[in-house]
């Protein structure tokens, strides 16, 4: 989920700019944190990264309804985080796989 993690980022900073408020470095911090740890515990389904946008805006002390100024083009971008982090995991996994010297064919583990 590190695309999303940084979605969160830049979605957050996007909106405290336009709703003028600014940000602390302890907030800065405190967006990295949330959206790192909430990006490890999330599923890597589409739509769940304004959820997870709406938790750090609050922990920031901004607005959650105004995921609605980005919502328009967040589909969009959500289809292509999600096909990056579901790359991602099945590259691990595969890694993984061949690190332990497992072959996968169809659902059945051959050694």
């Amino acid at each position: 989920m590190d695309g999303t993690a940084i979605m969160q980022g830049v979605a957050t900073i996007f909106i405290a700019q336009l709703s003028g408020a600014d940000l602390t470095v302890l907030q800065l911090i405190t967006v990295v944190t949330v959206a790192v740890i909430a990006s490890v515990g999330t599923a890597g389904v589409p739509g769940v990264g304004l959820i997870m946008l709406a938790m750090v805006l609050t922990a920031v002390g901004l607005n959650p309804a105004a995921i609605g100024i980005i919502l328009g083009i967040d589909r969009l971008l959500d289809m292509t985080r999600t096909a990056v982090n579901i790359t991602g995991d099945a590259a691990c996994a595969l890694i993984l796989s061949e690190r332990e010297g497992k072959k996968l064919k169809g659902n059945m583990h051959v050694e």
